[in-house]
């Protein structure tokens, strides 16, 4: 796992994707966002109902104390998903990395490239690590609780299907690739032919 400053001679772009221009791709990761958000919540709600959460039963208080930290801690978490991912960067060798916003996604880019696994790893790293720490969190609060936390995780996996895109469309193309991604397109580079 490496990342490179510069584009190692011989290399050629064989693959560019721009979620904001893509339509098509966009269209596809929303949908499976949404899939996978039903996947997660139907079942689920027959294990825990969700009306355990958000039933104020006439006491508004607990329901809008509920309600404020899902919402809070949402948006923490779309900044701490993106700082994971600098992190990742930063283990991979990246000297700068840009954060920030556009359109309905959240990002970190760089202008380095790196190799398949490299990206990988930079790519599921923050679904790996709040997987593990809702995972936990859904275990230690309280039943009232359960869904504010089964909610992020939900946000976590769904909200990360740009992420699984990639790393699976990626893990498809020859082993030399070095992937470029500043954020808010990907553009995918090989010695290869495909």
């Amino acid at each position: 796992m490496k990342s490179y400053s510069t584009l190692p001679a011989g290399y050629r772009q064989i693959y560019t994707v721009n979620l904001q221009k893509d339509k098509r791709t966009a269209t596809v990761i929303n949908v499976s966002a949404l899939g996978i958000a039903a996947v997660m919540i139907i079942p689920m709600h027959f294990f825990v109902p969700i009306s355990t959460s958000f039933d104020w039963s006439g006491v508004l208080l607990p329901y809008a104390l509920r309600f404020f930290v899902l919402f809070v801690s949402t948006l923490l978490y779309m900044v701490l998903h993106e700082l994971i991912h600098g992190a990742a960067m930063k283990v991979l060798g990246t000297k700068k990395i840009r954060y920030g916003f556009t359109g309905p996604y959240a990002f970190a880019g760089s202008t380095d490239f790196y190799d398949k696994t490299g990206y990988c790893f930079v790519a599921l790293a923050p679904i790996v690590v709040f997987l593990i720490v809702f995972a936990v969190l859904n275990c230690v609060v309280p039943r009232t609780w359960f869904w504010v936390v089964y909610l992020l995780q939900v946000a976590n996996i769904s909200g990360a299907a740009g992420d699984l895109f990639v790393t699976v469309k990626f893990s498809k193309m020859p082993k030399d690739i070095l992937i470029q991604d500043s954020g808010v397109d990907m553009t995918v580079y090989s010695k290869s032919q495909i």
